[in-house]
């Protein structure tokens, strides 16, 4: 998926733009848009279809990642969560309900139900929060392990409630006359920070709710790669064999090879078009940094190998000059090139494993391609 947090690729990207190179989902977050035009806005422009000209599917984040991004920014409550607006200061609250009523409004294919993304290995517990008895999976942790384990403990029971209220509230929108999209997917969130038996736990209790798809939440926020595939091998086994399986916030197209070998389907990240703003370029051979001298004088494209509009009519030296002048125009084509790339290497795993191949690819290209060159 690609992502246009603000309903827009940054970049200067538009729909058009995602439809050529071969996008399949655009993702767009609730908490942001809410803020800014707010979701009456885009609901009076047609939901997202209409506001930003994408015909494709849409997945909305609910703002959960925002209760971890903005931390400094919010207070959580069995209720939901206040927020300080990044942009001006004022206050706001988002719950389950008021998270499923955006979304609706928004008018997205798919909606994430509201959670708390947890900071791995998890938060000391705020001062004055009950304390526990220590379980007997729990008696081989230090004392500062077990307060953080029992906050995930916590805010994983949380998350579930949380997406009941979820689920209920988007059953009763989408019998509501006026409702933008009546069919809706609701896909719930895995959480557990880096604990395997709390993830596990998680897993097999919202797998039980019967939703439209399963997403992993909360990794890639600073845990060790090996520590990531070590939480998704876990869970795995417990996802529905018959609903798409979502890894969210990641990754590297290594990361990506080896999610999909753990058997995942679904990836977002802001990865591809963040360091294509700062010049790193991925290629079939390894990640490019425009930025070195090397490149100067380089008249190959980015990369030889790929068909992409950038590669096809641009230098490497003509993109760095880009870059060294400020050009916005550098921007764009970095990002057009990076997307390119991502969408490309997903159609190439989607053929290797209709062709019964992928394990010859993922050994081809799984250390490759997050190398330096």
């Amino acid at each position: 998926m690609n992502v246009a947090t603000a309903a827009a690729i940054r970049g200067g990207l538009g729909a058009q733009d995602l439809a050529a190179i071969g996008c399949q989902i655009m993702l767009c977050n609730t908490y942001h848009l809410h803020l800014r035009p707010g979701e009456g806005t885009v609901r009076a422009l047609g939901g997202l279809r209409g506001f930003t000209g994408w015909q494709g599917i849409t997945l909305t984040d609910s703002g959960g990642f925002q209760v971890f991004s903005l931390a400094a920014l919010r207070k959580i409550s069995e209720q939901g969560v206040r927020f300080n607006s990044h942009i001006d200061g004022r206050r706001l609250f988002i719950g389950p309900e008021e998270s499923m009523k955006i979304q609706s409004a928004l008018g997205s294919t798919i909606a994430m139900a509201f959670d708390e993304c947890v900071e791995n290995p998890g938060p000391r517990p705020e001062e004055g929060q009950q304390p526990f008895i220590k379980a007997e999976s729990t008696i081989h942790l230090t004392e500062s392990e077990f307060s953080r384990y029992e906050y995930a403990r916590l805010s994983c029971e949380r998350t579930t409630r949380w997406l009941i209220r979820c689920k209920d509230e988007m059953a009763r929108l989408n019998a509501l006359p006026d409702t933008l999209n009546k069919e809706q997917l609701l896909f719930g969130i895995n959480q557990g920070c880096t604990f395997d038996d709390l993830r596990v736990r998680h897993m097999k209790e919202i797998a039980a709710l019967e939703l439209d798809g399963y997403a992993i939440g909360g990794l890639a926020v600073g845990e060790p790669k090996e520590v990531m595939y070590r939480i998704i091998a876990a869970v795995e086994p417990h996802m529905p064999r018959d609903k798409p399986r979502y890894l969210m916030g990641v990754g590297t197209p290594g990361n990506i090879l080896e999610a999909v070998r753990l058997g995942i389907d679904l990836f977002d990240c802001v990865m591809p078009s963040r360091n294509a703003r700062h010049g790193h370029l991925y290629t079939g051979e390894g990640i490019i940094n425009l930025n070195n001298a090397k490149y100067a004088r380089d008249p190959q494209p980015i990369d030889p190998a790929c068909d992409c509009t950038v590669c096809q009519n641009h230098s490497r030296a003509y993109l760095r000059h880009l870059l060294k002048a400020g050009e916005t125009l550098a921007l764009r084509l970095c990002v057009l090139h990076n997307l390119y790339f991502y969408n490309s290497l997903m159609e190439k795993i989607r053929a290797s494993l209709e062709e019964g191949r992928f394990a010859e690819f993922y050994r081809a290209n799984a250390e490759r391609l997050d190398g330096r060159i």
